[in-house]
Protein backbone atom coordinates (compact mmCIF):
# COMPACT_ATOMS: atom_id res chain seq x y z
CA UNK A 1 0.00 0.00 0.00
CA UNK A 2 1.04 3.10 -1.02
CA UNK A 3 1.39 6.11 1.89
CA UNK A 4 -2.32 7.09 0.33
CA UNK A 5 -3.59 9.78 2.06
CA UNK A 6 -0.81 11.17 4.09
CA UNK A 7 -1.85 13.95 5.64
CA UNK A 8 0.36 16.37 5.23
CA UNK A 9 -0.58 16.45 1.70
CA UNK A 10 -1.46 20.26 0.34
CA UNK A 11 -2.14 21.71 3.96
CA UNK A 12 0.42 24.51 3.18
CA UNK A 13 -1.19 27.35 1.84
CA UNK A 14 -0.08 28.69 -1.00
CA UNK A 15 -0.16 32.02 -2.82
CA UNK A 16 -1.96 32.55 -5.72
CA UNK A 17 -0.31 32.39 -8.78
CA UNK A 18 -0.06 33.49 -12.30
CA UNK A 19 1.69 30.58 -14.43
CA UNK A 20 5.24 32.03 -16.17
CA UNK A 21 6.11 30.94 -19.54
CA UNK A 22 7.76 27.15 -20.00
CA UNK A 23 10.81 27.29 -21.95
CA UNK A 24 9.95 26.03 -25.80
CA UNK A 25 12.54 22.90 -25.39
CA UNK A 26 9.97 21.77 -22.85
CA UNK A 27 7.17 22.42 -24.42
CA UNK A 28 4.60 20.12 -26.10
CA UNK A 29 2.40 21.29 -28.85
CA UNK A 30 -0.24 19.03 -27.27
CA UNK A 31 -1.76 17.49 -24.08
CA UNK A 32 -2.43 14.04 -25.40
CA UNK A 33 -1.40 11.24 -22.79
CA UNK A 34 -1.31 7.75 -23.45
CA UNK A 35 -2.53 4.80 -21.38
CA UNK A 36 0.50 3.54 -22.09
CA UNK A 37 2.42 6.56 -20.85
CA UNK A 38 -0.06 6.49 -17.56
CA UNK A 39 0.77 2.26 -17.29
CA UNK A 40 4.72 2.99 -17.44
CA UNK A 41 4.26 6.11 -14.38
CA UNK A 42 1.48 3.96 -12.39
CA UNK A 43 2.50 0.04 -13.23
CA UNK A 44 -1.07 -1.11 -11.81
CA UNK A 45 -3.04 0.82 -13.23
CA UNK A 46 -4.02 -1.34 -16.41
CA UNK A 47 -7.20 -2.58 -14.95
CA UNK A 48 -9.45 -2.57 -12.01
CA UNK A 49 -9.41 -5.84 -11.07
CA UNK A 50 -10.53 -6.35 -7.46
CA UNK A 51 -9.97 -2.42 -6.30
CA UNK A 52 -9.52 -1.71 -3.12
CA UNK A 53 -12.08 0.75 -2.70
CA UNK A 54 -15.42 -0.06 -3.92
CA UNK A 55 -16.41 3.02 -6.68
CA UNK A 56 -12.71 4.66 -6.73
CA UNK A 57 -10.80 2.81 -9.13
CA UNK A 58 -9.69 4.27 -12.90
CA UNK A 59 -8.01 2.71 -15.21
CA UNK A 60 -4.86 4.18 -17.33
CA UNK A 61 -7.25 4.65 -19.74
CA UNK A 62 -9.53 7.02 -17.83
CA UNK A 63 -6.86 8.59 -16.67
CA UNK A 64 -5.18 9.36 -19.31
CA UNK A 65 -8.85 11.05 -21.07
CA UNK A 66 -9.13 12.92 -18.24
CA UNK A 67 -5.45 13.94 -17.22
CA UNK A 68 -4.85 14.98 -20.80
CA UNK A 69 -8.10 16.89 -20.88
CA UNK A 70 -7.08 19.01 -17.53
CA UNK A 71 -3.76 19.53 -19.11
CA UNK A 72 -4.87 21.13 -21.94
CA UNK A 73 -8.30 22.88 -19.78
CA UNK A 74 -5.40 24.88 -17.41
CA UNK A 75 -2.67 25.03 -20.10
CA UNK A 76 -0.25 22.97 -18.64
CA UNK A 77 2.02 22.48 -21.75
CA UNK A 78 5.37 21.97 -19.95
CA UNK A 79 6.22 18.28 -20.40
CA UNK A 80 8.10 18.96 -16.93
CA UNK A 81 5.31 20.29 -15.19
CA UNK A 82 2.81 17.41 -16.76
CA UNK A 83 5.17 15.01 -15.21
CA UNK A 84 5.45 16.45 -12.27
CA UNK A 85 1.87 16.81 -11.83
CA UNK A 86 0.72 12.85 -12.93
CA UNK A 87 3.69 11.60 -10.38
CA UNK A 88 2.24 13.40 -7.17
CA UNK A 89 -1.34 12.35 -8.81
CA UNK A 90 -0.45 8.26 -9.23
CA UNK A 91 0.97 8.04 -6.02
CA UNK A 92 -1.35 9.44 -3.54
CA UNK A 93 -4.47 7.87 -5.19
CA UNK A 94 -2.31 4.36 -5.62
CA UNK A 95 -2.06 4.45 -8.73
CA UNK A 96 -5.24 5.73 -9.80
CA UNK A 97 -7.02 3.31 -7.06
CA UNK A 98 -8.25 5.89 -4.58
CA UNK A 99 -9.65 9.63 -4.72
CA UNK A 100 -10.36 9.76 -1.04
CA UNK A 101 -8.40 10.02 1.91
CA UNK A 102 -8.96 6.21 3.71
CA UNK A 103 -5.94 6.44 6.31
CA UNK A 104 -6.69 7.97 8.12
CA UNK A 105 -9.48 8.37 6.38
CA UNK A 106 -10.11 12.43 6.86
CA UNK A 107 -13.58 14.46 6.06
CA UNK A 108 -13.31 16.22 2.65
CA UNK A 109 -9.68 14.99 1.22
CA UNK A 110 -9.56 13.60 -1.78
CA UNK A 111 -10.05 13.93 -5.48
CA UNK A 112 -6.85 12.37 -7.63
CA UNK A 113 -4.60 14.92 -5.90
CA UNK A 114 -5.91 13.85 -2.55
CA UNK A 115 -6.10 17.48 -1.67
CA UNK A 116 -6.92 18.84 1.36
CA UNK A 117 -10.61 19.82 1.91
CA UNK A 118 -9.63 23.64 2.05
CA UNK A 119 -8.11 23.32 -0.93
CA UNK A 120 -11.17 21.58 -2.73
CA UNK A 121 -13.27 24.05 -1.22
CA UNK A 122 -11.19 26.95 -3.40
CA UNK A 123 -11.18 24.20 -6.50
CA UNK A 124 -14.74 23.73 -6.44
CA UNK A 125 -15.51 27.80 -6.20
CA UNK A 126 -13.38 27.92 -9.33
CA UNK A 127 -15.83 25.64 -11.15
CA UNK A 128 -19.40 27.49 -12.45
CA UNK A 129 -21.17 24.66 -12.72
CA UNK A 130 -20.85 23.93 -9.23
CA UNK A 131 -21.35 27.13 -7.22
CA UNK A 132 -24.90 26.41 -6.55
CA UNK A 133 -24.97 22.93 -5.49
CA UNK A 134 -21.65 23.66 -3.61
CA UNK A 135 -23.55 26.86 -1.78
CA UNK A 136 -26.20 24.45 -0.77
CA UNK A 137 -23.37 22.04 1.60
CA UNK A 138 -20.54 24.66 2.10
CA UNK A 139 -19.80 23.50 5.42
CA UNK A 140 -19.88 19.98 5.29
CA UNK A 141 -16.41 18.85 3.65
CA UNK A 142 -17.28 15.38 3.08
CA UNK A 143 -20.25 16.38 0.79
CA UNK A 144 -17.93 18.94 -1.11
CA UNK A 145 -15.42 16.43 -2.23
CA UNK A 146 -18.51 14.07 -2.95
CA UNK A 147 -19.59 16.89 -5.79
CA UNK A 148 -15.71 16.60 -7.42
CA UNK A 149 -15.88 12.89 -7.34
CA UNK A 150 -19.17 12.74 -8.97
CA UNK A 151 -17.36 14.32 -12.13
CA UNK A 152 -14.49 12.53 -13.38
CA UNK A 153 -13.53 16.01 -15.04
CA UNK A 154 -13.19 17.68 -11.91
CA UNK A 155 -12.06 14.53 -10.21
CA UNK A 156 -8.79 14.25 -12.68
CA UNK A 157 -8.70 18.70 -12.98
CA UNK A 158 -7.51 18.81 -9.62
CA UNK A 159 -3.83 18.30 -9.96
CA UNK A 160 -3.44 20.64 -13.22
CA UNK A 161 -5.81 23.36 -11.00
CA UNK A 162 -3.59 23.23 -7.86
CA UNK A 163 -0.40 24.18 -10.09
CA UNK A 164 -2.11 26.73 -11.81
CA UNK A 165 -3.68 28.64 -9.06
CA UNK A 166 -1.45 27.71 -5.97
CA UNK A 167 1.87 27.54 -6.61
CA UNK A 168 4.30 30.74 -7.05
CA UNK A 169 5.87 31.67 -10.09
CA UNK A 170 8.94 30.98 -8.73
CA UNK A 171 8.29 27.28 -8.08
CA UNK A 172 6.93 26.86 -11.32
CA UNK A 173 9.57 28.56 -13.19
CA UNK A 174 12.15 26.04 -11.40
CA UNK A 175 9.79 23.09 -11.98
CA UNK A 176 9.67 24.15 -15.74
CA UNK A 177 13.63 23.73 -15.93
CA UNK A 178 12.83 19.65 -15.53
CA UNK A 179 15.87 19.48 -12.73
CA UNK A 180 15.32 17.79 -9.97
CA UNK A 181 15.52 20.73 -7.86
CA UNK A 182 12.97 22.26 -9.69
CA UNK A 183 10.94 18.81 -8.95
CA UNK A 184 11.72 19.35 -5.10
CA UNK A 185 11.14 22.50 -4.70
CA UNK A 186 7.48 21.82 -6.11
CA UNK A 187 6.66 18.95 -3.02
CA UNK A 188 8.12 21.18 -0.91
CA UNK A 189 7.38 24.66 -0.72
CA UNK A 190 3.91 24.28 -3.56
CA UNK A 191 2.40 21.10 -1.99
CA UNK A 192 3.89 21.67 1.58
CA UNK A 193 5.26 17.59 2.32
CA UNK A 194 8.40 16.17 1.65
CA UNK A 195 10.60 14.65 -1.26
CA UNK A 196 10.33 11.23 -0.35
CA UNK A 197 12.05 8.43 -2.55
CA UNK A 198 8.59 7.08 -2.91
CA UNK A 199 7.07 10.15 -4.65
CA UNK A 200 10.61 10.69 -6.21
CA UNK A 201 10.66 6.78 -8.21
CA UNK A 202 7.13 8.12 -9.45
CA UNK A 203 8.56 10.99 -10.75
CA UNK A 204 11.38 9.46 -12.48
CA UNK A 205 8.79 7.12 -14.14
CA UNK A 206 6.84 10.20 -15.03
CA UNK A 207 9.69 12.00 -16.51
CA UNK A 208 10.76 8.71 -18.39
CA UNK A 209 7.18 8.69 -19.80
CA UNK A 210 6.50 11.78 -20.87
CA UNK A 211 10.21 12.06 -22.19
CA UNK A 212 10.35 15.37 -19.85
Amino acid sequence: MHSILITTLFLVVAPFSTAAPAPLSLTRKDTALTEAQIVQIAPTSENCDNPPAKGECATAHTAAKFASQSFDQYKVTNKAEQAAVLAIMAYESGDFKYNKNHYPGIPGQGTRNMQSAAFNKKYIASIPALRESSARVADDAAALLELLLENETYDFGSGAWFLTTQCTDEVRKALQSGSEAGWQSYITQCVGTSASGDRKAYWDRAVKALGA
